[in-house]
């Protein structure tokens, strides 16, 4: 009997042994370093102040930022453990606004996570457990070897269900998608693995278990097509994350405009591509690497660039301190030339609003407020507008007042040169504009 239960044993070793494939390696190498992410928002916000006031562009901006009603959101998300520390790669929309972060490992023990950092333009967020066991993690490999059709597996946490794996293969590389918000998100590694909600920020692997991707958008109209983010691109976002809790984003120095058939025929170009330069900033990194206006940028790195919305994209994963290297071409001639992106300088954010933008702003106060007879006390007031600035092309008048830059609400001085700090060599910048008691939206295209 010993024997026969023995042999019984044997076989089927054996017989798992065969069945045991790269991929299911892979997973037992991989699956004790995903999480599994429980985020809750919580928070009584104030009433809407002009809710006698019909606008809904400006209602919309209210709620944005003050809902009228107090939030209990709880949300499902995938991360993966990238060190010994307890360092945990998601997405930044997967913990956005949380008030509490819990972490759920393989062995289903749960930890407490804080936040580290977090980067809305790449969609990238670098949280944090505490624990006094040895943690398991995956190292970040690499994607500028990846191959169309090679196989890839995704392990996350979709509708709840923890630690699912799909496999599939590479579909196609440096995709760009356009979110419902009109951004562009360059570069992503296109897959046919399942990807599902809750899915976001888990790990992309290939066959030997190595992470090349960080699992981020499903494409809704269609099954069987998911995007990740390459893990070349995450890992300066990484850095910068971890070290200083944000993405220090750097200064070129250039504004740029679209290719079209105008400029096309006027440069004697056959193909639709590239974005030209049309100012260049004196002792900007742009000016001395050499760039001019006129040049026209046609790749950043081993990229080719296919307009203004992908150059800003593919932008901004460069930090501080990186050099990029630009194909320009230049009355006909193909260069090359290395940038090095630096920090803004200080005096940047005045020169930028009243050279590029056409404004001169003040910080609004109460004092302004009462004797103007604004309704409200905060944002930054237009003091001047250049005459045939993009500003006055627009509309925008003195005694209007700034109330948003992109995303970001504006309550004070500070506000507003973070925010115009931040932009990363912007080719349009959105801002929420109120005129009394109404609010307003325009572009404006330095």
């Amino acid at each position: 009997m010993f024997f026969q239960l023995l042999g019984n044993s044997l076989a089927l070793a054996t017989e798992q042994g065969k069945r045991r494939t790269p991929l299911v390696i892979a997973v037992e190498k991989v699956s004790p370093a995903v999480v599994n992410i429980y985020t809750s928002e919580t928070g009584p916000f104030p009433s809407n102040p002009f809710r006698n006031f019909r606008n809904n562009l400006f209602d919309q901006f209210f709620y944005d930022f003050f809902s009228a009603n107090r939030r209990n959101k709880k949300s499902l998300g995938s991360g993966v453990l990238i060190n010994k520390e307890g360092y945990i790669l998601t997405n930044e929309h997967v913990v956005a606004r949380a008030s509490k972060i819990r972490v759920a490992l393989s062995d289903k023990l749960e930890f407490d996570a804080r936040m580290i950092g977090a980067d809305i333009k790449s969609d990238l967020a670098i949280i944090k457990i505490d624990s006094d066991q040895v943690l398991p993690f995956i190292p970040m490999g690499r994607s500028d070897d990846l191959m169309i059709g090679e196989q890839v597996l995704a392990i996350g946490n979709p509708f709840g269900l923890r630690h699912t794996v799909t496999t599939g293969i590479i579909s196609a590389l440096n995709r760009n998608i356009r979110t419902g918000k009109n951004e562009i998100y360059s570069d992503f590694i296109q897959v046919d693995a399942s990807i599902n909600p809750g899915n976001s920020g888990g790990p992309l692997l290939n066959i030997n278990g190595d992470l090349i991707g960080i699992n981020t958008a499903i494409y809704q109209k269609a099954e069987g097509i998911g995007f990740a983010i390459p893990i070349d691109n995450a890992k300066r976002i990484v850095d910068e994350l971890i070290q200083f809790g944000k993405v220090r984003r750097g200064w070129l120095g250039v504004s740029i405009q679209e290719m079209n058939e105008q400029l096309l025929q006027h440069f004697r170009l056959r193909k639709n591509k590239g974005i030209l330069v049309v100012r260049v900033a004196e002792k900007s990194p742009a000016a001395i690497a050499g760039l001019k206006s006129r040049d026209i940028i046609v790749g950043v790195g081993n990229h080719e660039i296919t307009g203004k919305s992908d150059f800003r994209a593919r932008m901004a994963s460069y930090t501080v301190d990186d050099r990029v290297r630009f194909r320009i071409l230049r009355e006909g001639k193909h260069l090359e030339l290395t940038v090095r992106v630096i920090t803004i300088p200080r005096g940047y954010v005045t020169g930028f609003t009243y050279n590029w933008l056409g404004l001169k702003l003040k910080q609004n106060s109460p004092l302004l407020a009462k004797s103007n007879r604004f309704a409200t006390t905060k944002g930054m007031l237009v003091t001047k507008v250049v005459p045939n600035s993009p500003s006055d092309r627009i509309g925008i008048s003195a005694g209007d007042i700034i109330r948003q830059v992109n995303q970001d609400r504006i309550d004070t001085e500070e506000d507003y040169n973070k925010s115009i700090a931040d932009l990363n060599n912007p080719d349009r910048i959105l801002l929420l504009v109120q005129r009394g008691r109404q609010g307003y939206y325009v572009t404006l295209e330095p």
